[in-house]
């Protein structure tokens, strides 16, 4: 490893996947500069003039070569705009190219236009012109050729999001990367130049929003030194096409407010929430809304008051609206009554469908437990046709060894993405239950990850981590693209060109996860780390409170056998499954291997497919891992 990025010695990863170093193909760099003998960049706006930044920044680094502003169209010139800001670009394309695009999407054409050869960077709005750049740099960093351009692009979600479960103190819950990047005692005074490097690389990806502090919600962040602070952070964001949220404790009205309850119901409490949203958009005229952990481990929330989560989302919610703001409401919650954790969102949020208003999202998990190696897709995915569900994945290694284990993720959100849920028959996957088509309606949809950055030079603690953050927004954009494609943007960016190194590289980030899931939770064995830490293998652990803290809950290990029985003999869990998909896993003889102890209590002596016995199978994958 140390042979292939030997070149790299002087770099500490500051830079991401944005280091736009020399294109060391002749013949490529040659036709770049032979195509790029100019730009013309139209609009004033701030977004426009982080585009000539951006453009700036990327060829004085990969051409080695400033390439001059102009004013009129020339040969062999790059234009960016917007019909609006240049009306002869509705000559060069069609309307309904134009309004496939959408709000946030561009289109990447080489054109020849009243005798000229144009490369065009266009969109409906100036954050597109943004995303598109960031694009066309993208190609060149992975030395794609420019000639023929025929590029449309849209974001496949609407909201592409970061959570950050940073503390005010600075403490990083589940971080690994340093404390948080958000200096509270300075802001909004000192604005570290860090924050528009954040933003920038946020962008480039296509995240357009950031809720700032831990879903374990301290609600100070909503009284007003705070809000100045985070409307100073939000003016580094806007340029960048970057909506702050924020998270709301739902007992914020007795802590900051002075009432003595939190009832959604009441008026009191209503109006305090319209009241506090209000000032909230004083100091932050493009917020995007509240992210609420309620009635999950500790937190309070409706249920307090013999209410449903509907009716505490709703709440907020109504407080938004007129502002077009949002709620995202989480549905990580268990109860400590349950039979089966693994039930526990569905059973809840189930009954709900339908009843939040439509400025409401619920927020799911992919699994239905929290985060494992591998998890089967939440039975939620498909359950609620009438309520928008937005994707939470983890990008955090919290449950996947941390800051000390290489881990690329993509394989693990794609897994999740294309599971079929079989809710509308054959090919209801689950990416298509979240952006709405399957059930033809994309009002409002969405995908976010659990932030793995820090104040860490390098940001995420280790250099591939920074490949689980670029997957989360390649997939918000696409989730149609694979892993690999991923994989080999992400290192041609940040490492090189070279095929050895790219394939060398590859390799190690595609085997990665399964290779992780062997040597901690395989054949579908989950949640035996260790408590509290949840590093390292603890499957004796028996002497936490509630059941469901423990790992000997969840294996339930014994002379006979191993794994959870979810069948109709056992919890039932199966049930919330489309009848497909419980065909699938409910056989023992026939489940799929690789969640088999997810669904089954297997005896020791169970012949496997590999005509081992699952005694044998597990040793076998341990070692292998």
């Amino acid at each position: 490893m140390l042979l292939i990025v030997h070149g790299l010695h002087a770099e500490d990863g500051y830079e991401l996947w944005l280091r736009f170093k020399p294109v060391d193909n002749t013949q490529r760099l040659a036709e770049y500069r032979q195509a790029l003998n100019g730009m013309m960049v139209m609009g004033n706006s701030s977004t426009m003039e982080m585009v000539r930044e951006e453009l700036g920044k990327g060829f004085g680094g990969l051409l080695e070569k400033k390439i001059p502003l102009r004013n009129s169209l020339v040969n062999n010139i790059l234009l960016c705009a917007t019909p609006t800001q240049f009306s002869p670009i509705r000559k060069m394309v069609s309307a309904k190219h134009l309004d496939s695009a959408g709000l946030e999407g561009f289109i990447i054409r080489r054109v020849h236009h009243e005798g000229k050869n144009i490369t065009l960077v266009t969109a409906n709005t100036d954050i597109g012109i943004l995303y598109g750049t960031f694009h066309l740099l993208r190609l060149m960093q992975t030395g794609q050729a420019l000639t023929n351009l025929r590029i449309i692009s849209r974001p496949a979600l609407q909201l592409r999001l970061l959570n950050h479960w940073d503390n005010l103190n600075r403490y990083v819950e589940r971080g690994y990367a340093g404390i948080s990047i958000w200096n509270w005692h300075t802001l909004p005074d000192y604005k570290d130049p860090r924050y528009k490097d954040y933003a920038r690389a946020n962008a480039s990806i296509g995240i357009n929003g950031v809720s700032l502090t831990n879903v374990n919600a301290n609600a100070v962040v909503l009284t007003k030194p705070y809000l100045e602070k985070c409307a100073a952070l939000a003016d580094i964001f806007r340029p960048y096409g970057i909506k702050v949220y924020l998270t709301a404790r739902f007992s914020a009205p007795i802590e900051i407010g002075g009432l003595s309850t939190a009832d959604p119901l009441n008026d009191s409490v209503k109006q305090w929430w319209k009241e506090k949203v209000n000032e909230i958009y004083q100091y932050i005229p493009d917020f995007g809304g509240f992210l609420v952990k309620a009635n999950s481990e500790g937190q309070p929330g409706p249920q307090n008051y013999q209410r449903s989560h509907a009716d505490g989302a709703n709440m907020l919610a109504t407080s938004l609206a007129p502002h077009g703001g949002i709620v995202m409401w989480r549905a990580f919650v268990y109860s400590q009554a349950s039979s089966d954790r693994f039930k526990q969102a569905y059973e809840e949020f189930k009954p709900l469908d339908g009843k939040f208003n439509k400025n409401v999202l619920v927020q799911v998990k992919n699994g239905p437990l929290d985060f494992q190696p591998r998890e089967p897709f939440s039975p939620l995915f498909g359950a609620m046709p009438n309520t928008p569900l937005m994707m939470e994945f983890q990008l955090t290694q919290e449950y996947l060894g941390q800051g000390t284990h290489l881990v690329y993720e993509a394989p693990l959100f794609k897994e999740v993405l294309d599971a079929d849920t079989y809710a509308k028959g054959k090919n209801s996957t689950v990416a298509r239950s979240i952006d709405g088509s399957l059930y033809n309606n994309d009002s409002l949809n969405g995908m976010a990850g659990v932030a793995n950055i820090g104040n860490d030079q390098n940001w995420t603690g280790h250099l591939f981590g920074q490949a689980n953050w670029y997957a989360l927004g390649r997939l918000a954009w696409n989730y149609n693209l694979s892993s690999d494609q991923i994989a080999d943007e992400w290192t041609r960016q940040t490492f090189s060109n070279e095929t050895f190194t790219v394939e060398t590289i590859k390799k190690l980030m595609m085997g990665s996860h399964e290779t992780l899931v062997n040597y901690m939770t395989p054949l579908g064995l989950h949640h035996i780390m260790g408590n509290g830490h949840h590093y390292g293998p603890a499957p004796w652990s028996d002497n936490l409170p509630r059941p469901d803290w423990n790992p000997v809950y969840y294996h339930k290990a014994d002379k006979d056998g191993i794994g959870f029985d979810r069948t109709a003999s056992g919890s039932h869990a199966l049930a919330q499954y489309a009848p497909e998909v419980r065909l699938k896993f409910e056989n023992i003889e026939t489940s799929d291997e690789k969640m088999l102890l997810w669904f089954h209590h297997v005896s020791w002596k169970h012949k496997m497919k590999s005509r081992r016995t699952l005694w044998e199978e597990l040793c076998f994958l341990y070692d292998k891992g």
